[in-house]
């Protein structure tokens, strides 16, 4: 499980990163635009953003993830009491909310809360003799490993994640690539032909006009 943390308190930032690194890959910024460049250029399964940052406030920098369709997992870490900012928070789309101080055994337990929820697991069990690893981009289909690229391997991933969802193609396309990298539409088709030849057709849908949704 790999983690962005937006953190401007440089003794509270080492603490929480060595933490988690006990459990998870962690990349760390003090600046909500340099997590905007992280964002761009990795593919995260948890956001973990403190509310009062300089630049764009957590909550702001979410809203605007959130409006170029990134639903990436979010808990907001913050020292305010006021319900407001609770409100708000969810209100950008967080999936939890943690007070400081806090216990880090708690942090860690809803993170893992959010990983049963949301399925984010490195083996993912799409039936009981297909397993995907998401993290070194396999598929286990009885006794046979498959290897995917990276771009296929993050594609799955994603529309694991958003399981019974609809995604159309501009979503994936966003949230996979960067601008100046992007595609076209036919990469993606091709990707999912791929990914349906080793896990089967009835896993990923294809809505016609639409995009996808996994099931």
């Amino acid at each position: 499980m790999k983690i962005l943390l937006l953190e401007d308190d440089p003794v509270l930032s080492d603490i929480y990163i060595d933490f988690l690194q006990e459990y998870f890959t962690v990349n760390h910024t003090f600046s909500s635009k340099k997590a905007l460049d992280l964002i761009e250029e990795n593919n995260y399964d948890l956001y973990l953003f403190d509310v009062n940052v300089a630049e764009l406030s957590g909550i702001e920098l979410l809203k605007s993830l959130r409006s170029f369709s990134d639903m990436t997992p979010t808990i907001f870490i913050t020292a305010y009491q006021d319900v407001q900012v609770l409100t708000d928070a969810f209100g950008a789309g967080a999936s939890d909310f943690i007070r400081k101080p806090f216990d880090l055994e708690e942090l860690l337990a809803r993170i893992e809360n959010i990983k049963k929820r949301m399925g984010i697991e490195e083996l993912i069990f799409i039936e009981d003799d297909i397993i995907f690893n998401a993290q070194r981009h396999q598929i286990k289909v009885g006794e046979k490993v498959f290897h995917l690229s990276n771009k296929e391997s993050s594609l799955l991933a994603y529309l694991y994640k958003n399981r019974n969802r609809a995604i159309d193609c501009q979503e994936l396309l966003h949230s996979l690539w960067e601008y100046e990298e992007m595609p076209s539409v036919d990469t993606i088709r091709t990707y999912v032909k791929t990914i349906r030849r080793l896990i089967g057709k009835k896993h990923i849908i294809n809505l016609r006009g639409i995009g996808y949704r996994y099931e």
